[in-house]
């Protein structure tokens, strides 16, 4: 059973900035609370004050945590320590960042109970089979055997949700776990999620941007914008009676409308031919030791957007470095404007390069930490354009503000902004070689609807603006459907569809999309329940 959760006008600071403003709210033993907001609005930032830690250069100037009988804010570093992973658990959104790689996974998922002593070492692995078992994990008794990169995202985030259980503890902070993962592992995990939040009845915070997931998982929702709460309520009456315009822009924003080009499109621009790739050393036969893409073949015109859409693994991403010269296909070709372009990125030449630009989907790993925004963005300027001195910053000011960022963040590191100003960083970058194709890797995928919203509506007006043409990869079913015209079906790195706009939603389609169409959370109660319900019937049935 969870604990009670008093916080009274929380506020964090950082220097002259208020990052959390005089934040109040309780939540019942038991209950989940979702805080949601677009990004930078305090919500990680609340959360981690609930462990009393806050991010480097920011501090706790005032207020109070209460969680049971613990004053939280009270307590020294012996205390902090000792309430840390036992009192209060943290489950990251990236566990991938957050596992180990050089020790079993095992041993990682019962160190909390070595270094808070509440059981045996044989106890923890007893106990933590049963969480596996519970947050439907496969092979339970030996999946604690392997390494961190030995199991799928989907699989890693349930096992450090088992990692933060083991101590039961009373009060559990979720932070964006499910949002880098595909529509069909995001439903697998957010189910065991639930599950096991409502059978041991804890605590729990919910920090997320997705409401669709936040109408799953929440009792009530608290929304912050700024680090001011604009509202707080169930769950049901945010979604069916939002009372602060903010909210009801967030809900507006959670299902974009598809975003119309009025374009026609024009000539021939990239055209993939039976393209093949893979990693690994090549055998006899030319083919790679992992093959990852195989005969995949489309054609994308000017002004043309083209969705790729399928789960984890299933050659997205592998498809976009193909094209961007990252990794060499083993067959097929490719060619940009009737020209068939070289193999590897080295071989091009620098308007080539130009001419395709790929927006990576982690801004944390795709942006240099050391370096300003200002420098990031004035490197593709200087080397394409030549850029310096009053025009060259003229023209990052001219980015900054087509994404949306005050051109105050031009003298801040990458580490200074929030992940959508990251994200937002990374496609300014591209668009400053002024580009004809941008691959798009999940490059909405760790923003908030509002950021979201605003970036897709960037890009449809560069579309109509510059005829610019985008290669749109997403787990994002709604999204893919709002920005792009057709719509290209993988699975195990294999095109199995090709959709039309005008038949999105009307079949018949393949199976596979189907599932993935049917596997996007509704922003609605129950909606998790019913699916459920349905393939138990299904299950019955057969």
């Amino acid at each position: 059973m969870g604990s009670l959760v008093v916080v009274d006008k929380l506020t964090v600071r950082a220097g002259d900035a208020t990052l959390v403003d005089a934040l109040s709210f309780t939540i019942r033993p038991g209950e989940v609370l979702a805080l949601i907001g677009e990004s930078g609005s305090g919500k990680t930032t609340t959360a981690l004050a609930l462990m009393g830690h806050v991010r480097r250069g920011c501090q706790i100037s005032g207020g109070s945590v209460r969680i049971g009988d613990k004053d939280v804010l009270s307590l020294g570093a012996p205390q902090l320590r000792a309430l840390r992973g036992r009192m209060v658990s943290y489950i990251a959104q990236s566990a991938a960042a957050s596992f180990d790689p050089s020790r079993s996974i095992m041993d990682q998922v019962v160190e909390p109970t070595r270094i808070h002593g509440t059981m045996s070492r044989a106890e923890a692995e007893v106990k933590a089979v049963q969480l596996f078992r519970e947050l439907a994990l496969p092979d339970p008794d030996t999946i604690g055997q392997r390494y961190p990169h030995q199991v799928s995202g989907g699989q890693l985030q349930r096992l450090m949700a088992a990692m933060a259980l083991i101590t039961d503890p009373e009060l559990v902070i979720l932070d964006e776990p499910t949002t880098a993962l595909d529509v069909t592992t995001q439903i697998e995990v957010l189910r065991a999620f639930r599950r096991v939040v409502r059978e041991r009845r804890a605590t729990a915070v919910y920090v997320s941007h997705d409401l669709a997931v936040v109408a799953q998982m929440a009792d009530h929702i608290l929304v912050l914008r700024n680090g001011q709460a604009q509202e707080v309520n169930t769950t049901a009456n945010i979604l069916s009676q939002p009372s602060h315009e903010y909210t009801r822009s967030l809900l507006a924003a959670a299902r974009p409308a598809p975003l119309s080009t009025e374009l026609r499109h024009g000539e021939l621009l990239l055209e993939v031919n039976a393209l093949s790739a893979g990693y690994g050393a090549l055998n006899a036969q030319g083919k790679p030791g992992v093959l990852i893409l195989e005969d995949i073949g489309f054609k994308l015109h000017k002004g043309q957007a083209i969705g790729v859409i399928g789960e984890s693994g299933s050659g997205k991403t592998t498809l976009a470095r193909a094209i961007a010269g990252l990794i060499a296909p083993c067959h097929g070709s490719i060619l940009f404007k009737g020209r068939a372009l070289k193999p590897e990125v080295r071989q091009r030449s620098k308007e080539e390069l130009r001419q395709i630009q790929i927006v990576f989907q982690m801004a944390d790993t795709a942006l240099n930490p050391s370096q300003t925004i200002e420098r990031i963005l004035a490197r593709p300027l200087q080397f394409y354009k030549g850029l310096k001195g009053p025009a060259l910053q003229k023209r990052i000011h001219e980015l900054l503000d087509l994404v949306r960022l005050p051109r105050t963040v031009a003298q801040r590191l990458p580490g200074g902004l929030s992940g959508g100003q990251k994200q937002r960083v990374n496609l300014a970058r591209a668009l400053a070689a002024e580009p004809e194709l941008i691959l798009c890797d999940e490059v909405t995928s760790a923003l908030d609807t509002v950021v979201g919203a605003a970036v897709l509506e960037l890009m449809a007006d560069l579309r109509r603006e510059l005829g610019v043409s985008y290669l749109f990869i997403s787990h994002d079913l709604h999204t893919v459907k709002s920005v792009c015209d057709e719509i290209i079906v993988m699975q195990h790195g294999r095109k199995l569809d090709q959709v039309a706009r005008a038949d999105f939603d009307r079949g018949p389609h393949h199976p596979y999309y189907e599932l993935l169409a049917a596997s996007v959370p509704e922003m609605r109660q129950g909606w998790l329940d019913e699916r459920d319900a349905a393939h138990h019937a299904a299950a019955l049935a057969a």
